[in-house]
Parts: structure tokens; sequence; C-alpha cells
């Protein structure tokens, strides 16, 4: 297949890259590099080093034989899409291409509406893009968990059968986002079903759960491949974050209880997800929705396993240190996500595992000159 990856240079976008060029499809890579000047803007890097987009793609191409072109844009210039529609015409398009951080998003009014322009628009130029000149095009598209907020009762997988008043319908899963940035999916989610529904277009849409780990078989191949990690307060998700502090003395940072209870996939998944998602394509018209992660849990539980794995695989004694809450959420609650569509697609997930942590742990061991400790703590308030 002929498929487009949208975010090609960020944390899901380039092992997905590689692992759809190593499985023989025909790859492209559209990015603007602005995940890059966000680590500029927050005085950040990632804990690995990475290289340019420029030398990933040639390190790919020597290591495999395969190259990748590379699209240089933005998404919120239609111009900029239709071009590279035009030019590749993909089968299937993969949009990564989203400001990602929950944090990043509640800065402050300037950044909300960066997210929310950024994140709308772009996937606005992309279905239209994909009406005009590639209707038969497949959007993958990356949602997020936190779409549903947590309900107190079972999360399905995009729709829920609701009987009211003696009638009975299929009608889309209630939305209590918990940020602008997931109030930005949820507008996204609307747009899709929409122009799936209006134009006959097909589209699926990923909620995902939060991504960690490091390696996927194709970026352990060399330095240039690496994949980003990401610790800081803004853009560093739970496990990670926590395996960089054990290894380098600084307290596990849990906010609050710690109980708030989420979903969580590796990145390895995350590529099989992406690749099933592409070979099993929607119908026409249809707009499918799947809850793609393995397991839940809650912020406390990782940062209790991180502890035990550090104490007893690296003699280290992390202390976990409860922080006020930066956000607006329920301590405890009730989480149960279905998650069977994948799954019956066959993927076969890779559990979390105290190997991976301690991988995660020896990296960070390896880099840790590169941590800076200023950057950890939470910089953005919902209050």
């Amino acid at each position: 297949m002929r498929i487009l990856v949208a975010g090609g240079d960020g944390f899901c976008g380039w092992p997905t890259a590689l692992h759809l060029s190593k499985r023989g499809h025909e790859v492209a890579i559209a990015d603007s590099l602005i995940r890059r000047k966000w680590d500029e803007e927050l005085g950040t890097q990632s804990l690995t080093p990475i290289a340019s987009l420029e030398e990933r793609v040639a390190a790919w191409r020597e290591a495999s034989g395969k190259s990748i072109p590379v699209y240089i844009g933005d998404l919120m210039s239609y111009e900029f899409v239709e071009h590279m529609f035009k030019e590749f015409q993909p089968d299937a398009i993969v949009h990564f291409a989203e400001q990602r951080s929950a944090p990043y998003s509640m800065i402050d009014r300037e950044h909300a509406v960066f997210t929310q322009m950024n994140n709308v628009v772009g996937n606005l130029n992309v279905l239209y893009a994909i009406k005009d000149i590639t209707p038969d095009c497949h959007l993958i598209k990356l949602g997020t968990m936190g779409e549903y907020g947590t309900p107190n009762i079972d999360i399905e997988e995009g729709y829920i059968k609701i009987q009211h008043k003696g009638r009975e319908d299929v009608l889309p899963y209630p939305k209590q986002p918990f940020s602008f940035y997931h109030l930005s999916k949820v507008h996204d989610s609307h747009n899709i079903m929409f122009a799936c529904k209006s134009w006959g277009i097909r589209a699926t849409d990923l909620n995902q759960g939060v991504v960690y780990g490091l390696w996927t078989e194709e970026t352990r191949q060399a330095e240039a491949l690496y994949n980003r990690v990401d610790y800081d307060g803004v853009f560093g998700t739970a496990l990670n974050r926590f395996c960089i502090q054990a290894a380098t003395g600084h307290p596990l940072t849990v906010y609050g209880k710690g109980g708030q209870t989420r979903a969580f996939l590796d990145i390895r998944d995350t590529v099989q997800c992406i690749e099933l998602a592409a070979l099993h394509p929607a119908e026409p018209g249809e707009f499918r929705v799947f809850n793609q992660f393995t397991e839940q849990f809650s912020v406390l539980e990782l940062a209790e396993r991180v502890q035990r794995v550090a104490a007893e695989r690296f003699s280290l004694q992390a202390e976990i240190a409860h922080l006020p809450n930066p956000r607006v959420e329920k301590e405890e609650h009730y989480y149960h996500a279905v998650h069977t569509k994948l799954l019956d697609l066959g993927l076969q997930p890779h559990l979390l595992s105290d190997d991976l942590i301690a991988d995660l742990i020896e990296t960070a061991t390896r880099y840790r000159d590169r941590v800076d400790f200023d950057v950890i703590a939470p910089s953005s308030t919902w209050r």
C-alpha cells in the first residue's frame, strides 16, 4: 500500500513509518518539524539524542535499502496538503500530525487556541483532500482515550446502545474530555464522522491510550534511528518519566494520590495497530472507532512498579513524591474500557514487563547527562 504518515518525525509517527516501510509498504512522511521547536520553546530535549529527519531517513535507507520521501510543511496550509495528496496519491493516511500534549494546551490562552486551530483545521484540510483528490483513501486518525473522560460506566468502542422512553438507538459514546487538547480530538471525531456520512469517505478513529516504551525492532538498529523519549512536565508521560527519575535519583512525581486510572500500551503495539487498521480498512462511508490500548493502570501502580524494579534490578532506592495535582480530575474513579476490535484483527500485545521497565531505566542511566531536573515539575495548571 501507499501510506502517508503525517507527523512522521514524532514519537509515534517515526517508528510507525519505519515499521510500515519494513513490512513492504511504500511510505512517505509529512511533518512541519514543529515538535522540535517546542523543545526549544520549553527549554527541554529528548532523553535520547535524536538525529535530524534528513539524517534519520538516510540512516533508514542505509539500514534497509528502502527510501522514504519526506514532505516538509504544515497541514494548516491546504496548498501543501493538496500538493502532497496529488503527488503521492496515498491509499491510506496515518494522521499523527497534531499537538498531542494536554499540559501544553493548558499553559495559557495562546497555547489553547493554537492547539485547537492546529489540530482541527489541519484535520479538516486532510478530510477535504481525501474528498477531492483520493476519495478511496482510508483515514487512520489518532484519537485519544481521553475523549471519553472517566464515566461511572464501562467505556465502549466509540458507540453505545441507548434505550430511552421506549425507543432504542446506537449513538456515539458521550465525551467528557480532560483538556483543550482532548477537546480538539473530540472536534476531530465529530468532523470525521460527519465527512464519512456526507461524502462517503472511509475512516478509522484510534482512541489511543498513553504510550510507553522506546524501542521497536526498527528503531533499535542504529543510533540515528532512535526514537525520542520525553520526560518533562509538558510532554513527558508517566511511565517514561518514572523510569528516568528512578535512574537519576529523583523522586517519582505522582500527582495527587495517584489513583487516576488510564489505558496504556507499548509503542510496539502502536505500530502493530496502525498496520492492522491499514490492512483491514473501513468501508466507504464508515466511521469506525477502535480503543487502542492493552492494559489499565493507576498512576500510583506504575510508580510502585518502577520503584520495585529499580530496587530489585539496580539497587536503586526511588522515593515516591505526591505533588499537588495541577489537573482538575477525580483522584479515584471507576475505569473499565472495552478494547476488543484490534485484538479481533490479530493484535499480539506486548504487556508491561519488568524487563521493559529495566530497559528504560538502563537507557535513562546511559543518557543521564541529558536530564534536566528543572523541567520535570508540572508547569501548567487547569485551575
